[in-house]
């Protein structure tokens, strides 16, 4: 997973790529900056804006857009030269963020036996776990991409104190709707799955949901605000597919 660096360290260049026969990623860093998060989803959604024949889907990740396109429909130099001018035509690191994001408050237990490794990851970022608890929900993050997954969310970017590195082992195995933390962002996990970042805290979302129109529940460029709950109140909130989540159009 690419990391975050400041800014500062960013090379604003973006960079045209060809992917397989049928696709082309158009990639904003090398490296994970609000700036080049911000233009990736920005760009992807003035592609999709654009409506040129031949694309057949878009995607973001947490630095690139991503065009499938049809080869039988898209001439690749005329694609190419047409990605050139959208790119020249603003700078996209400052560019606005899509419209229709919206704003989650998720419900979460932070610590018990739900979420183990509060207090170990709380140590590494040189806090207590109620200073770790009052950071993790003060901060409003962003969705930066959707992925490993079917609609798992990277949420970040988190204060510098949790640059704090994944574990050296796995963990066997954390639930679905777990929050884990590294690397400055945070992993809500949309399904039970191994993984070597710290389980912090524990939701009840259910973020996949095959049966619905739109399957997955959050979209990249959504926000996400943490709000602290009891194990006994999670539980019931697991009834409700959103998780006791709350949300608001904030774009």
């Amino acid at each position: 997973m690419t990391q975050p660096v400041s800014d500062e360290q960013q090379t604003n260049t973006p960079v045209i790529c060809t992917a397989g026969v049928d696709g082309v990623v158009v990639r904003f860093a090398d490296t994970l900056s609000e700036a080049a998060n911000r233009a990736a989803l920005a760009f992807r959604a003035a592609v999709e804006a654009a409506q040129w024949g031949g694309v057949q889907e878009t995607s973001s990740s947490l630095v690139s857009t991503f065009l499938r396109v049809d080869p039988l429909v898209v001439d690749h130099d005329v694609l190419v030269k047409d990605l050139r001018t959208l790119l020249n035509s603003r700078d996209w690191y400052a560019a606005g963020l899509p419209e229709g994001r919206r704003l989650w408050r998720i419900p979460a237990v932070f610590g018990t036996d739900l979420a183990p490794q509060l207090a170990q990851a709380a140590a590494q970022a040189g806090m207590s776990e109620d200073e770790a608890v009052a950071s993790l929900t003060a901060t409003r993050l962003r969705v930066q991409t959707i992925g490993f997954a079917p609609g798992q969310p990277y949420l970040g970017t988190l204060p510098d104190a949790w640059d704090i590195p994944r574990q050296s082992q796995l963990t066997a195995r954390v639930p679905e709707g777990a929050l884990a933390v590294a690397i400055r962002q945070l992993v809500l996990f949309s399904v039970p799955t191994p993984t070597g970042w710290h389980h912090v805290a524990q939701t009840a979302m259910r973020l996949f949901q095959p049966e619905a129109p739109d399957p997955f529940l959050l979209r990249a460029g959504d926000e996400v605000q943490l709000t602290p709950t009891t194990p006994e109140k999670l539980h019931q909130m697991r009834r409700d597919p959103k998780g006791g989540a709350t949300v608001t159009v904030i774009g």
